[in-house]
């Protein structure tokens, strides 16, 4: 059975509603974050492609560790590190256990722009939870903006047998590289800044 025209032009009524409503939510919750951050340094916690391509100046940075939540290789990416017809993965920071990263301190004068800049960068398509997590650092406690990933959403995998990994790395690729690729920068990065990511360094073992 086809869409009569009625029907086609209902879908895309509907379809263009959604769309409108997804632009006013994240119009209104990037101005829910400008509003806390306004007047105040911006800290950033970075546990992926932050450590190794953070876009913006940073006059801190720490080694940082939060409680409550895990970096894990479990974000479908269907763009970037992939395609629709070869989704590839991200990482996301998922509730339960610890992470090790950075936190990084973006001066008062640069935060606005910065945290434009990452909002592009980081929720074009809203599939993140934005959140302000405790960070511990050797200088002390921050509150740093992290995006984080329910396991509610479509964008979560779920546990992936060994097979699905090696055909992704293999063979997903996006418009900024392969996941293999990314997935073997943050390891080096994280290496580099101290941190051993023990299940990190066991997935790439599918790409041996």
């Amino acid at each position: 059975m086809t869409d009569t025209p009625a029907d086609a032009q209902t879908t895309q009524a509907i379809d263009s509603a959604s769309d409108r409503a997804s632009a006013a939510h994240h119009s209104r919750l990037l101005d829910h974050f400008r509003a806390q951050v306004s007047g105040q340094d911006l800290w950033v916690f970075g546990y992926a492609s932050l450590l190794w391509r953070p876009e913006f100046d940073a006059q801190e940075q720490h080694p940082a560790k939060v409680w409550g939540w895990h970096r894990a290789l479990k974000m479908w990416s269907r763009l970037n590190r992939g395609s629709p017809e070869c989704p590839g993965l991200v990482f996301a920071l998922l509730p339960g256990g610890s992470c090790q990263g950075v936190a990084y301190r973006v001066a008062r004068d640069q935060a606005d722009e910065v945290l434009v800049r990452l909002w592009e960068r980081e929720m074009p398509m809203d599939v993140y939870t934005p959140s302000w997590l405790p960070c511990n650092t050797p200088q002390g406690p921050v509150k740093a903006l992290a995006f984080t990933l329910p396991r509610s959403s479509p964008s979560f995998t779920g546990q992936l047998p060994a097979e699905t990994y090696r055909q992704i790395f293999q063979q997903a690729c996006g418009r900024f590289g392969t996941t293999l690729e990314y997935a073997r920068q943050t390891y080096d990065s994280l290496r580099a800044h101290g941190i051993e990511d023990r299940a990190l360094a066991a997935l790439l073992r599918y790409a041996d």
